[in-house]
């Protein structure tokens, strides 16, 4: 009896026993309609999120968060910015590199971006020792020429440990047969997979020391790659240290190393959640035909409000309540659907698989084999908030229709 009359009303036409049972019918299927909307939009944008996270990880597994190069292509003075960055209190982990794209020859040719790194120093930026799955990334060693290869950049070249593969310098030097480019003998002692295509097959790792004679840096490297403990302030970071250097320097973070990757799975995500929220419109739609059907059947007692003062807001507001409350319990259930659903993907879609007899994502096809998932509030509060709305829009014409009921009218029939 406390209740203001337009929600008292609008919750005694919600759990009413209508005359039209099909009035209710369509109510329930608008409520489940939005329910599924919501808990299909968080499922699949947290499975999305989840692959973005684990291809970030694996992308940022091999390369630094970021890099500061001199513009001249050589870092003479390198040892004075690990040492400074190393006392920076976001830096985890600074290692000078060489960097260059050239060709490795075997039994067949194939091209390859060559890494030049200090063993004792990369694993402070990168996680490409512990991606060895055949030897180690300590025995590459200053002076004995030795080389690490991706996994299918081996079986692409056709070697295996302990084989030897010509590296090809990008340099072109003259010689008594003519123009050739430098060139020297590797022996490979080590494979590595980190189950990303890209470095799997193009990667080739060597000792600093052997690319610098190889690539003519002298002493020189081609940059130093800096790890953070935020990986989201790599720019501002590597940009505070860099200005306090002499000269200039290049700055480069691992947003824009890998640019594509991350602007595909965010077009991917958006496109994704517009899809996806036409589910939650159709159910939205549902509520507008429950309404208007409601307020025909109820224009005798909009009718008999009016005539006892009842005001057109008034009569608007009962049935935007109704509206608003179907779409307040489909939200509710979505979003308790979607959470426990995907919280639980890891172990769902197993028990699928099982059942159905079929892999989702086979082992043999894919990097990633296994759907994960990463739940994020802000898109739990998002998709709740973009339900709701849709609700409450919905119930703007079926309640101005009403409002506009005329008592003589309505009544002349009854």
């Amino acid at each position: 009896m406390y209740k203001p009359l337009e929600v008292y009303i609008g919750l005694r036409y919600l759990r009413a026993k209508r005359r039209n049972h099909f009035i209710s019918f369509i109510s329930l299927i608008s409520m489940l309609g939005i329910a599924l909307g919501v808990a299909t939009l968080i499922t699949v944008l947290s499975v999305m999120n989840g692959f973005e996270k684990e291809l970030r990880e694996r992308i940022l597994g091999m390369v630094s968060h970021a890099s500061i190069r001199p513009y001249d292509g050589k870092f003479s003075d390198w040892q004075t910015v690990v040492e400074q960055a190393s006392q920076h209190s976001e830096v985890t982990g600074a290692a000078p590199f060489i960097e260059q794209e050239t060709m490795i020859q075997n039994q067949r040719v194939r091209g390859a971006l060559i890494r030049g790194v200090d063993p004792a120093l990369e694993p402070s930026v990168s996680e490409v020792a512990d991606k060895m799955i055949a030897g180690a990334l300590d025995d590459l060693v200053a002076g004995e020429y030795r080389i690490v290869l991706g996994l299918s950049l081996a079986a692409n070249l056709g070697v295996g440990l302990g084989e030897k593969v010509t590296v090809f310098a990008p340099q072109i030097r003259s010689t008594p047969m003519g123009a050739i480019p430098p060139m020297r003998r590797f022996t490979v002692v080590g494979i590595f997979e980190v189950g990303v295509h890209e470095y799997d097959s193009a990667l080739a790792v060597m000792h600093i020391g052997d690319a610098g004679k190889l690539f003519r840096y002298g002493e020189s490297v081609g940059g130093v790659r800096l790890r953070l403990n935020d990986m989201f302030r790599a720019w501002s970071v590597a940009q505070d240290l860099a200005s306090s250097l002499d000269g200039y320097y290049q700055i480069r973070d691992w947003t824009q190393e890998h640019a594509n990757y991350f602007r595909a799975v965010k077009t991917e995500k958006t496109v994704m959640f517009v899809i996806l929220s036409l589910i939650v419109a159709v159910a939205a739609f549902n509520i507008i035909s429950t309404l208007v059907m409601v307020v025909t059947d109820k224009q005798s007692d909009i009718a008999i409000l009016k005539t006892m003062g009842a005001s057109a807001g008034k009569i608007m507001r009962i049935f935007m309540v109704q509206g608003s409350l179907i779409g307040l319990i489909g939200t509710l259930l979505g979003v308790a659907g979607g959470i426990a659903l995907a919280s639980n993907v890891d172990v769902v879609v197993p028990w699928l698989e099982q059942r159905l007899g079929f892999e989702v994502l086979p082992s043999d096809i894919y990097y990633i084999s296994d759907l994960p998932s990463d739940l994020r509030t802000r898109d739990v509060v998002r998709f709740a908030s973009l339900s709701l709305v849709m609700a409450l829009l919905s119930t703007l014409y079926p309640a101005w229709r009403a409002a506009r009921t005329h008592p003589a009218e309505a009544l002349s029939y009854e």
